[in-house]
């Protein structure tokens, strides 16, 4: 099992794999199988979003163990939110915990 950290901008904590489209994350969602995945909104101008997986995810019916949003946008977060707790298996535990956004990175 892994866990995917869906997120355009910000890098993967350690122990996750980094997605960074709505697509990429779809293809490992279909192929993998995944015990935690944390999901940003925004994923740049004119992409889907990490909304766009959420529905994905209640569509298919392919829900991790646990679902952290991580995401900066309240918008996007509680839009997310309310579509997991409304559809998901008694089981999946959802978590909203939201990271600053990266408005610098570091230099290496």
């Amino acid at each position: 099992m892994i866990n995917v950290f869906l997120d355009d901008l910000r890098a993967e904590p350690k122990g996750f794999y980094l997605v960074k489209t709505a697509e990429q994350c779809i293809k490992v969602l279909e192929s993998k199988k995944i015990k935690v995945i944390s999901l940003d909104y925004n994923l740049g101008l004119k992409n889907r979003t990490g909304y766009d997986v959420v529905k994905y995810m209640v569509n298919k019916r392919l829900f991790p163990k646990t679902i952290i949003i991580h995401s900066a946008n309240p918008y996007g977060r509680l839009k997310m939110f309310h579509l997991l707790i409304h559809n998901k298996p008694k089981n999946v535990r959802v978590y909203i915990k939201p990271l600053p956004f990266p408005f610098f990175k570091k230099a290496k």
